[in-house]
């Protein structure tokens, strides 16, 4: 499903127009999937229908530019993380066929951090071994510390 261009809608806004959206959810779980990965009117990768999705490959860490999609707290922080531990991170353009040879693949959310994908369209991504996804079981811990570090109360030792 693709998102629409912004002479329509901006995807950064979230508003109650999401359409493509919600039919592309209908069509993730006809499917049996938990999630629906929405394109840009380029046919690129843009995000989810309801997170942010983020692919490894070779050791960087890839994520749709903003253009068509929202915010997203959870993923300004994963970048961030990412960036503070020396991982290469790039909001930049990339496609299904990217997406199907990626090493590994996880979405980002408010209430569950960084969840792994498994396939997409079929395809396995990566290895079911939380261990086979050692890039993002790092940055999984490196988010909890920011967390962690956000509830510290000013003043106080961390």
């Amino acid at each position: 499903m693709r998102r629409t261009g912004p002479d329509t809608q901006d995807q950064k806004l979230n508003s109650h127009s999401k359409l493509n959206c919600i039919l592309a959810c209908i069509q993730a779980t006809k499917a049996g999937a938990d999630e629906a990965l929405m394109l840009d009117p380029l046919g690129f990768v843009a995000t989810c229908n309801s997170t942010h999705f983020f692919i490894v490959r070779k050791g960087e860490l890839w994520t749709s530019p903003p253009e068509y999609c929202l915010g997203g707290i959870t993923r300004a922080n994963i970048l961030q993380v990412a960036r503070e531990a020396g991982i290469p991170a790039f909001e930049k353009r990339f496609s299904l066929t990217d997406v199907y040879g990626a090493d590994e693949a996880f979405v980002t959310g408010t209430f569950a951090g960084l969840v792994p994908v498994r396939s997409v369209d079929g395809r396995e991504i990566g290895n079911d071994d939380a261990q086979a996804r050692p890039l993002m079981q790092r940055l999984r811990a490196a988010y909890k510390a920011l967390a962690m570090r956000s509830l510290t109360p000013l003043g106080a030792a961390a």
